[in-house]
């Protein structure tokens, strides 16, 4: 007999016993008997057999995966904060003895891609689902938390009625956007622009408002003209930049991009245009990209511990999937100005 064709039919005679008595063995039963229980575990693994999973999640078993959603319609093998997420959840799930069953959601959209969403939920092919990359207030997200599905959501805050199923986690941008304008100020900057994020996520509108928050508690002048729109693309920092220079506005001698991809595109339009940084603008990125360090010059970011929060955020979902629980959990983590190259003080 072939080891796909063994069931638990074969391990009950091996072990001489019945197969109700392999199935509480298995389910791990009290009321077998310990040397019942070491004949058939003996037998398991002499035919190196496995339950089956289908067979077990129709009895109301777990499935132990955990479903990881990443809504993106640029190349996710290219982006190497992309990948550094995927992998932390990955890391994350295997070190709790889960998998992680992934999918790429191209576009919100499409109905087709969102009803596989939903089967991985409804054919209880996974536990509980993690989504990255969602706006802050996505429907078919809303949907599948009304059904009683335990979901966690990167970059999304409680709405006004919370509840335990649903398991956010962000970081502080508002205060990362305060320290990233404290700073420039210090070393004389008054003339400070912004490229934008994604204002359809939480963290674009965040880092929007904190912009403005942060600029106003300094007393300083916000000029229409150097808040730039974007998403959180290198390309969008490329086109804002491109667009801000073949203007007729006057510079800011300062600007804060919306993550580092973004500073990264606005810093090549910026050479393009034989300008350096940061001897004709300082520039601020956010989140400590892997290679800000390694930009010419290294990059100051705002620095966000993204493994850190993503190690929590599987925790807390793991933790409910396994004992539901009536808390509502946020998950949130400052930020911490890493200051190297890409800014200089003003004479």
């Amino acid at each position: 007999m072939s080891k796909n064709e063994i069931n638990s039919t074969e391990v009950a005679r091996l072990a001489g016993v019945s197969r109700s008595t392999v199935s509480r063995v298995i389910n791990n039963y009290s009321n077998v008997p310990q040397k019942t229980k070491e004949k058939v575990m003996k037998a398991i693994k002499e035919l190196n057999y496995f339950p089956n999973a289908s067979a077990q999640m129709l009895a109301g078993k777990k499935s132990r995966t955990i479903g990881l959603f990443m809504v993106s319609s640029g190349e996710i093998s290219v982006d190497v904060l992309t990948n550094m997420m995927i992998v932390s959840v990955i890391e994350s799930a295997s070190d709790l003895n889960y998998y992680v069953l992934t999918f790429i959601i191209r576009n919100t959209e499409d109905e087709a891609s969102i009803n596989h969403v939903r089967e991985a939920f409804y054919q209880r092919r996974i536990d509980a689902g993690i989504f990255i990359g969602t706006k802050h207030k996505e429907p078919f997200v809303e949907e599948l938390i009304a059904e009683g599905f335990v979901v966690g959501v990167f970059d999304q805050e409680h709405p006004d009625v919370a509840v335990p199923n649903r398991i956010v986690a962000n970081f502080n941008n508002d205060s990362g956007m305060k320290q990233a304008i404290a700073y420039l100020l210090g070393l004389g900057h008054r003339h400070i622009g912004l490229i934008n994020g994604d204002r359809s996520r939480l963290s674009g509108l965040k880092k929007h408002e904190g912009f403005h928050h942060a600029m106003k508690q300094q007393g300083l002048d916000i000029h229409p003209g150097w808040v730039l729109d974007g998403d959180f693309t290198e390309q969008a920092g490329y086109d804002a930049m491109s667009k801000l220079l073949g203007s007729d506005e006057p510079l800011p001698t300062a600007l804060v991009a919306a993550n580092d991809s973004v500073a990264f595109g606005a810093i090549r339009a910026m050479r393009e245009q034989g300008l350096k940084v940061p001897e004709h603008m300082s520039i601020i990125g956010f989140d400590d990209h892997v290679l800000s360090e390694k930009q010419d010059p290294p990059l100051t970011t705002v620095r966000v511990d993204f493994k850190q929060l993503f190690k929590e955020l599987m925790q807390v979902v793991v933790k409910q999937v396994e004992e539901p629980a009536d808390t509502i959990r946020e998950i949130k983590y400052d930020c911490t100005l890493i200051i190297r190259e890409s800014c200089r003080r003003l004479d």
